[in-house]
């Protein structure tokens, strides 16, 4: 029997949450299960769409990192019309099949912003003659809320309606309570599943990356301390001066201000765009010096190479600074706040990873197919009559 799953995704500013929810579908897909996922937003030309059903919800986007407002992607406000509009849209996507699986990335644990939309489709997708299992796909950290009622909100709303909470960490590094204070009343729906991502990614060139200090910004939005800081900082490290440093530069990053990189670095530190092959890279170096984005924290893991964090930190950003903490505790990485960024902290900072003894750890991975079977599992339970969410 083919089951359909239908996958909600909305990704404001980065498009990390896009890539774990086509990674998820793929993983469905490769199971025989049709996928259809419906985004919010412009999917990247690079992410393998090819095995899913795409559907482009009327599009919008976060206009700052403050995520306080939703724009089109002409960066107008959205308006109650437009509102009116997405809620129509995401329900007729969901009436293109019957269902078996309806699947929400983030929300509710985040993406309250988009409940005009998605607590009408939960409705309608409960009001089903035969409802879909009803799961939720979260990444490591939450952002915290400064108003607890907002969390107790989010803790509501998946006892409400959702059937399976899927957590995409390592339980030994990172664990839900970590950075949500309503956990335990949502305990019996969460099965963590490991990180999604880490694929093969193409081999270095010759001999890039060997023994080197890389740094790297994802794409390079919000990253200009730290890509100021690390050119600035290679002759001040006692413990890394005498190796190439390797500045890898996003594509968010103007060519402008790019050339103003390179005209800048002094000699020993090589400035780029950032490469495909960075994971490999990483596995060749001394060092990683980077943000603390869920991606880019799983490949340091995955390399197994020491590392420093300087978290992204800007308006009411939590979600790095927990990430990075938690391996620091672990003693996996040293963590440099932005604020106290500068070239003398960075340099100390380095030192005082590469002096950290090696504590190897076999990070959990294989988080989409995980959850894919975990949730054609559920699924399967469901359609015999013996689905319990609370085992």
């Amino acid at each position: 029997m083919t089951f359909r799953a239908f996958i909600h995704v909305q990704h404001l500013l980065g498009t990390g949450h896009v890539v774990r929810a086509a990674g998820i579908g793929r993983a469905l897909a490769a199971r025989g299960v049709e996928v259809t996922l419906a985004s919010g937003n412009t999917i990247p030309p690079t992410l393998d769409t090819a095995a899913l059903t795409v559907i482009e919800l009327p599009a919008c986007k976060s206009p700052d990192a403050a995520f306080k407002r939703l724009v089109t992607l002409d960066g107008e406000d959205i308006d109650e019309k437009w509102k009116s509009g997405r809620v129509k849209a995401s329900i007729q996507a969901f009436d293109t099949d019957a269902f078996d699986l309806l699947l929400t990335e983030t929300y509710p644990f985040g993406r309250r912003q988009l409940d005009f939309e998605l607590t009408p489709l939960l409705n309608h997708a409960r009001a089903k003659a035969r409802p879909p299992l009803i799961a939720t796909s979260i990444r490591d950290i939450l952002v915290r809320k400064k108003e607890l009622w907002k969390e107790q909100w989010m803790a509501d709303q998946a006892l409400r309606y959702y059937d399976r909470v899927l957590i995409h960490s390592d339980p030994d590094f990172i664990r839900l309570g970590d950075s949500f204070p309503f956990a335990d009343t949502v305990d019996h729906l969460v099965r963590y599943t490991g990180y999604v991502g880490g694929e093969k990614r193409p081999d270095a060139h010759g001999t890039d990356g060997e023994d080197e200090v890389i740094i790297s910004c994802g794409g390079g939005a919000v990253a200009e301390g730290l890509l100021s800081a690390a050119l600035d900082a290679k002759p001040l490290s006692r413990r890394a001066q005498d190796t190439a440093w390797r500045l890898l530069i996003g594509h968010d990053v103007p060519d402008a201000a790019f050339d103003g990189y390179r005209k800048h670095a002094p000699e020993g530190v090589i400035v780029e765009r950032a490469r495909r092959d960075f994971p490999e890279l990483l596995k060749r170096a001394r060092l990683s010096v980077s943000q603390a984005g869920y991606n880019t924290v799983l490949d340091v893991l995955i390399a197994d190479v020491a590392a420093v964090f300087v978290p992204f930190a800007q308006e009411n950003e939590t979600e790095q600074t927990q990430r990075a903490d938690a391996l620091e505790r672990h003693g996996r990485a040293v963590v440099l706040e932005e604020r106290q960024l500068t070239a003398e902290q960075l340099a100390a900072a380095i030192d005082d990873a590469l002096a950290l003894p090696h504590r190897p750890h076999k990070v959990l991975l294989g988080g989409a197919a995980r959850s894919a079977d975990i949730l054609v599992q559920d699924i399967n339970a469901r359609r015999t009559g013996l689905f319990d969410k609370h085992h």
